[in-house]
């Protein structure tokens, strides 16, 4: 009987967790869970709307330029440990169907991992300000001009991508930069 195996994938916004994600589950017969697939959900509950729409609520420019490195992981901090239970439910209904899973998102902070998850996992954080930059302008998480989705990837990636570093490091989870070592990581925890 084969035994099943969960991994998580954390990190920054495009740097490559969905696509890592697809690649690693298609290799080894896995389920692929899409964390962010579940906020149409959890816009449904009255007490977790507020925290997914938090972003689009805010007007982005005035946010950009007025929101702090700090402030801004304590808004994904937040909005994480909101979210926390609902993706736990997840995790708990995906492993009941009984077939290998990888979770990725970047509401999987790794202080609520080290927590929660019984299983591995890894944070994604991006080769580049500019590689993360040209993925942020071909889909667009928030902004809608090339200035905003500067600002935005500069959020990502000069500040979340320092501390999503340090969670990691605090709590052990391995950390990369290159999607491609990553796989190869992840595709020997699975296999």
């Amino acid at each position: 009987m084969r035994t099943m195996k969960y991994i998580f994938i954390s990190g920054i916004p495009v740097s490559g967790k969905s696509y890592l994600a697809a690649r690693v589950a298609k290799a080894v017969d896995a389920l692929h869970i899409e964390i962010d697939d579940l906020r149409e959900e959890m816009r449904n509950d009255m007490e977790l709307r507020k925290w997914v729409d938090f972003f689009w609520n805010q007007d982005e420019v005035k946010y950009w330029k007025n929101t702090n490195c700090d402030q801004q992981w304590e808004n994904l901090k937040n909005q994480s440990e909101a979210f926390w239970s609902a993706i736990l439910k997840r995790i708990e209904e995906v492993q009941k169907l009984g077939k290998s899973a990888i979770f990725e998102g970047v509401n999987i902070l790794p202080h609520l991992a080290a927590k929660d998850l019984s299983f591995p996992g890894i944070v994604l954080v991006g080769d580049s300000f500019e590689d993360i930059f040209e993925r942020n302008k071909k889909e667009p998480r928030w902004g809608k001009t090339e200035e905003l989705q500067r600002m935005e990837a500069e959020g990502f990636y000069d500040c979340e991508r320092p501390r999503y570093k340090a969670e990691a490091e605090k709590y052990g989870y391995p950390i990369f930069s290159d999607v491609k070592e990553a796989e190869e990581k992840l595709l020997k925890i699975l296999q």
